[in-house]
């Protein structure tokens, strides 16, 4: 059976605000929409599931996250995920230019959780705080490998 990965979906607190992050990272969004009734209440699981959506892609169109900002149910605030929690942490994405990227991050004031860092020689690396407490890793690949 083939399987492809399709997006990941993220529920935060601002849409708007979560869209002007991404996009400013280089994200493009491809379709925005407002969602209820029977078909949304069976697929999520949720009655009187009720969202704004928004889906983003990267320029090359083979990563999409899908954005959601609860109408009702009332969204349910939970404390920022940890690098070391089990579960569904992280986005990730590569960029030619991480300085870059972490400068456009911080416009929005998101900063990294500690500061970029040199993998093998391989990598340049960093984990922010995106809105919503989202964690957003950064991956400059370094050339001569």
């Amino acid at each position: 059976m083939p399987i492809r990965l399709e997006n990941v979906g993220i529920a935060v607190d601002d849409l708007e605000a979560t869209i002007a992050f991404f996009t400013d990272l280089g994200l493009e969004v491809i379709g925005r929409d407002t969602v209820s009734g029977e078909w949304t209440d069976t697929a999520v699981g949720l009655d009187g599931n009720h969202a704004r959506i928004a889906m983003l892609q990267t320029p090359d169109g083979n990563g999409r996250i899908e954005l959601f900002e609860y109408i009702h149910p009332d969204a349910i605030p939970t404390s920022p995920t940890l690098p070391n929690e089990i579960g569904m942490h992280r986005v990730a994405f590569s960029v030619d230019d991480i300085d870059a990227a972490v400068a456009a991050a911080a416009t929005h004031g998101c900063h990294p959780l500690r500061g970029i860092a040199t993998y093998r020689d391989i990598y340049r690396l960093s984990y922010l705080r995106g809105p919503s407490g989202i964690i957003v890793m950064l991956a400059e690949e370094l050339g001569g490998s």
